[in-house]
């Protein structure tokens, strides 16, 4: 069953491992040693994070040698940030909504409380 990228994308980093690994990724290409020093887990396990992430087309993998360095794919979460735009702006609008409502009602009371 293939995925759409998008629900791809979310889940490869519905699992915390995967967003930490992501996150050390915005320092700079690592190695997978380098990526799995934070955790308690096997190289071969960091290692399948790290196919999730690359099929997820959120890091890709180069090839050095004996050394496969992970990067960030920054254009793999362009994707999700435009999708995610809509919901900010629904909230943003709902929000000043609410700041005026509330200003509405303050108003109301600071003129009934002069009376």
């Amino acid at each position: 069953m293939q995925t759409d990228p998008l629900s791809a994308k979310f889940a490869a980093l519905a699992d915390p491992t995967r967003r930490a690994i992501l996150a050390r990724l915005t320092e700079g290409e690592a190695s997978v040693s380098d990526l799995a020093a934070p955790f308690d887990m096997s190289l071969p396990a960091v290692s399948k994070h790290l196919k999730v992430l690359e099929r997820a087309g959120l890091i890709s993998r180069g090839k050095a040698a004996q050394w496969r360095p992970a990067r960030l794919e920054p254009m793999g979460l362009k994707g999700m940030a435009e999708w995610l735009e809509h919901y900010r702006r629904y909230w943003d609008q709902s929000f000043d909504r609410l700041e005026d409502y509330l200003r509405k009602i303050q108003k109301g009371n600071d003129d009934g409380q002069r009376n």
